[in-house]
């Protein structure tokens, strides 16, 4: 089994600076700058609001849904985008399982390899991976990208039968998650740069970094510049957890967020997680008495070379020289300082970010949500329009002659009672004059009813969800083997979407199996 042996890297405490990686990692954020609003208006139609698109009106920029009560109408929507979500997520979950054994070349007749299964599923168990992966299945419909990120962690309070070392999975929202804007690759194999921005409080931040009392110090000075606060009040506000304000619980400062050197909110600190893949000369030692395959670092090699002197005359160890790729991290604060950094801890190196982009052809990311929005656009336009109509032919137009008009009543009396559905009109009759009337017409649909079952049905074809997925029977006599025909073909078109995030789902799996292995 091949093995990597590295050596630390001596820096000084946030004493270091990285304005160009910074920069590079900026640039990076910004290149995803448009799939964060396309995310972001795909949640908003998946969760209801579906009237937030901005329009240009007489030269004024407003929501769709300020302009139609503008217009004295009611903006009515009903959300099949959401119906469709839970469909798909439903089919998830009936199909749902862990990864096996053979997916990730363990044989089940090994002893240590069956041992070492158990703990991966056990670890899964812990981390409530089922519940993880349906949530971000979900995620993956509405945006069409799937992080999730694993680390090193000690066993929680309580787990008595833990094993010693951890995988921990977390989730992690595309909206801080950035990588490089050149990667093609629809694996995501050929990416030179991942990385996160994290929002935490300050004493957060000091038990994740800070060595003793210098290093709290040291970290107050970092955040107090990059926020520009001076007295200690305003620090001790700004740094340790004391936001002066933020949204509605549940909420999030969409500004902020798509801000890549400030926090989402005033209390917070911002910590820039990157990973580089860079290249680096290593020497490949292979041990023909044990058979052992590693490397080590060039800085290793006079001192391995001396240590191993006979060995290495005799052929029983051979050294080859290579250039090689290495996974670095960075943990920089938004004005540079260099928080933390080193060489990849994970077994074998990499990276600890599990992702998948959904089709990611030219790098190019389209969701499932995406694909159904200008019909459940169509939908509500025309259920909004058929509500109009129907009120606009309700009442009509009310004649009322002037004569008959009493003193001391305005016409706008007039008109507010006749508006009430039990309203009374006083008025004052006339010999000859004609009585009040209403004058109605019937109410032209125009076709609205043919319209919206058109679009209704093409939601159904543009999805891939239809009534049989769905649990729906047209008619009393379809038999059971066609009803199964029907959610079969429904299925094949969801097929492709739910494999990707198989994918994604072994990928994480054998991502596990070399930490806790």
């Amino acid at each position: 089994m091949k093995k990597q042996k590295r050596v630390a890297e001596p820096t000084e405490r946030f004493g270091l600076r990285h304005p160009e990686l910074l920069e590079a990692a900026s640039r990076h954020w910004l290149a995803m700058g448009q799939f964060r609003t396309d995310r972001e208006r795909c949640k908003r139609y998946c969760y209801g609001r579906q009237w937030d698109d901005m329009i240009e009106v007489d030269g004024q920029r407003m929501k769709e849904e300020d302009y139609i009560r503008s217009q004295g109408n009611v903006p009515l929507k009903n959300n099949l985008i959401r119906r469709l979500v839970r469909s798909v997520l439903g089919v998830f979950r009936n199909q749902y399982s862990y990864p096996d054994a053979g997916k990730l070349e363990l044989l089940s007749s090994d002893p240590d390899q069956k041992l070492l299964y158990g703990r991966l599923l056990l670890n899964a168990e812990r981390n409530r991976l089922e519940e993880l992966h349906a949530r971000t299945m979900e995620e993956f419909l509405i945006s069409g990208l799937a992080v999730h990120r694993k680390s090193l962690a000690p066993p929680p309070e309580g787990a008595g039968g833990m094993p010693a070392v951890l995988s921990l999975t977390s989730y992690v929202a595309p909206d801080s998650f950035f990588l490089d804007s050149a990667t093609r690759d629809i694996r995501g194999w050929d990416a030179r740069l991942v990385g996160q921005i994290h929002d935490v409080d300050f004493p957060t931040l000091c038990a994740s970094l800070a060595r003793g009392p210098e290093d709290v110090v040291a970290l107050r000075g970092i955040y107090g510049e990059a926020t520009g606060q001076s007295g200690e009040t305003e620090l001790f506000r700004s740094c340790y957890g004391m936001p002066s304000g933020g949204g509605a619980f549940g909420g999030e400062d969409i500004a902020a967020m798509r801000d890549f050197y400030r926090s989402s909110a005033p209390g917070l600190c911002r910590v820039i997680e990157i990973w580089t893949r860079e290249s680096t000369e290593r020497y490949r030692i292979h041990d023909r008495r044990s058979g052992e395959l590693y490397k080590i670092e060039s800085a290793d090699y006079d001192q391995f070379r001396t240590r191993y002197e006979e060995e290495i005359a005799a052929g029983q160890i051979t050294l080859q020289w290579i250039v090689d790729d290495v996974w670095r991290y960075h943990y920089l604060s938004p004005s540079g300082h260099v928080l933390a950094e080193g060489i990849s801890p994970i077994p074998g190196g990499g990276q600890p970010y599990v992702w998948k982009a959904y089709p990611f052809i030219d790098g190019e990311i389209h969701s499932f949500v995406a694909d159904v929005i200008d019909q459940q656009r169509h939908t509500n336009r025309l259920i909004t329009l058929y509500d109009w109509v129907i009120r606009s032919s309700a009442k009509g137009v009310l004649l009322f002659p002037e004569t008959a008009l009493p003193d001391d009543v305005e016409i706008d009396d007039i008109s507010d009672e006749w508006s009430r559905f039990n309203g009374v009109i006083l008025f004052r009759p006339k010999a000859g004059m004609p009585l009040p009337q209403q004058v109605s017409g019937g109410a032209s649909q125009a076709g609205i009813t043919d319209l919206l079952n058109i679009q209704l049905k093409m939601l159904e074809d543009v999805s891939g969800v239809n009534g049989a997925l769905e649990g729906k029977i047209n008619s009393g006599s379809v038999s059971g083997t066609l009803y199964n025909q029907q959610t079969r073909q429904a299925m094949t078109a969801l097929l492709d979407i739910l494999e990707s995030y198989n994918a994604f789902i072994l990928e994480g799996a054998r991502l596990d199996l070399r930490i806790i292995g």
